[in-house]
């Protein structure tokens, strides 16, 4: 350096240089002061290497979080298929309570319209617990056969009913929610014998 450029270097050109600098630091939101001097590569390497780490541990813990949740997840969905059925057997549960009683009534009791009558009302205490659960008997009242609804168990030739009518119901079906659970076995007609 000359002595003219030592004469005409300014000291508040210094104090601007330094505000800028601190200007700076406080805009990258760093509250330590800016060093003098640049960054050497060793010293910038090792700061990568820390920031590195840092990035690994936060996807570690990520990848863990993530994975907990999965299982938490998982182990939920399985809780609520395997208590599923829960309150339909609760429902079930009252219906057999209530035979047990008609059996212990009908020890101590000769009366046997009154067993019947109880056996009615268990039976009807049972259908409403499956419709509150929409299970609900597959109607035969259009008394034609469909496969969808229907197991055929036999066949036999009517006068009284068409070819493929219904003549008799073996075994109620039922389903849930449009959904056949069993369906009903049947008679099916084939027709006349004639003909």
């Amino acid at each position: 350096m000359s002595e003219n450029d030592s004469a005409s270097h300014d000291p508040t050109d210094e104090v601007l240089e330094e505000q800028t600098q601190e200007d700076n630091a406080a805009a990258l939101g760093d509250e330590s002061e800016l060093p003098s001097e640049p960054e050497t590569r060793d010293e910038e390497m090792e700061r990568l290497r820390g920031e590195v780490l840092i990035a690994e541990k936060k996807v570690l813990q990520a990848q863990a979080e993530a994975e907990n949740f999965r299982k938490r997840m998982r182990r939920d969905f399985e809780d609520q298929l395997r208590f599923a059925a829960l309150p339909l057997v609760e429902d079930i549960l009252s219906v057999r309570d209530n035979l047990l009683r008609g059996l212990e009534a009908a020890e101590n009791s000769t009366d046997s319209a009154g067993l019947k009558e109880g056996v009615a009302m268990v039976a009807k205490q049972l259908d409403d617990a499956l419709a509150k659960h929409s299970v609900e008997q597959i109607s035969t009242e259009d008394a034609i056969f469909d496969p969808n609804l229907h197991e055929a168990i036999s066949q036999m030739p009517s006068e009284e009913h068409p070819a493929g009518s219904i003549m008799h119901v073996a075994q109620t079906g039922f389903k849930m929610h449009d959904r056949v659970i069993r369906p009903t076995q049947v008679v099916v007609s084939s027709g006349s014998s004639n003909g």
